[in-house]
């Protein structure tokens, strides 16, 4: 639910990111998006220079602040002392809230990627390289036995994993959403353990 308190640009974003997820990047146009918001549709361009924009902002966006949030989390664990079993817990926490509460942006990263003009996607991607080198790091921190090629293969398999949210069958056949964020941390460090068990 929209509040008073959100900014109308982040409003556009998520009724945009929620449009496209279902219908398309093509299949939505911009009156379709403002009335979402309860504006016309020439009154975005006040806001975005278009729908070209609206899908850079939020596929570098998501990048920026999953990479972000991932050393925020890293930090945090350091600067309070605990071991590395509890960065690699936060960091797939964080990566579960996104994959739980970002479902749309999930779906429009895997259809709309390729849309981006190149150097945006450029930068999305180098994004994405430095959040899963983060996570690798922490990994062999708390698996040294676990070398770095296997360390980055298991990463990015736990992130198909825990990205395969949208894909699953109706909400009303799931666990709450406490039950399914401990069911996917459970699913998430089996797989990170099984990996270092056979290395």
């Amino acid at each position: 639910m929209t509040t008073h308190a959100t900014p109308r640009r982040e409003q556009i974003l998520r009724e945009a990111s929620r449009l496209f997820a279902e219908r398309g990047f093509h299949g939505v146009g911009v009156d379709e998006i403002g009335a979402a918001v309860g504006i016309s549709g020439p009154a975005l361009y006040r806001h975005f220079a278009g729908k070209d924009a609206m899908l850079t902002e939020l596929l570098v966006g998501i990048s920026s602040r999953l990479r972000d949030g991932g050393r925020r989390r890293v930090a945090e664990a350091a600067e309070a002392g605990l071991p590395p079993e509890a960065a690699l817990d936060s960091l797939i926490g964080g990566h579960i809230d996104f994959a739980l509460d970002d479902r749309a942006l999930i779906t429009l990263h895997d259809r709309e990627l390729d849309r981006l003009p190149e150097a945006d996607r450029k930068q999305v991607r180098q994004l994405q390289r430095q959040y899963v080198e983060l996570w690798v790091e922490v990994v062999r921190r708390v698996y040294p036995e676990l070398p770095e090629a296997p360390a980055r293969a298991s990463v990015h398999a736990v992130f198909g994993l825990l990205n395969s949210t949208p894909h699953l069958s109706r909400p009303s056949s799931l666990p709450d959403r406490d039950e399914m964020a401990a069911l996917l941390h459970r699913l998430a460090r089996g797989a990170l353990t099984a990996a270092a068990a056979g290395a």
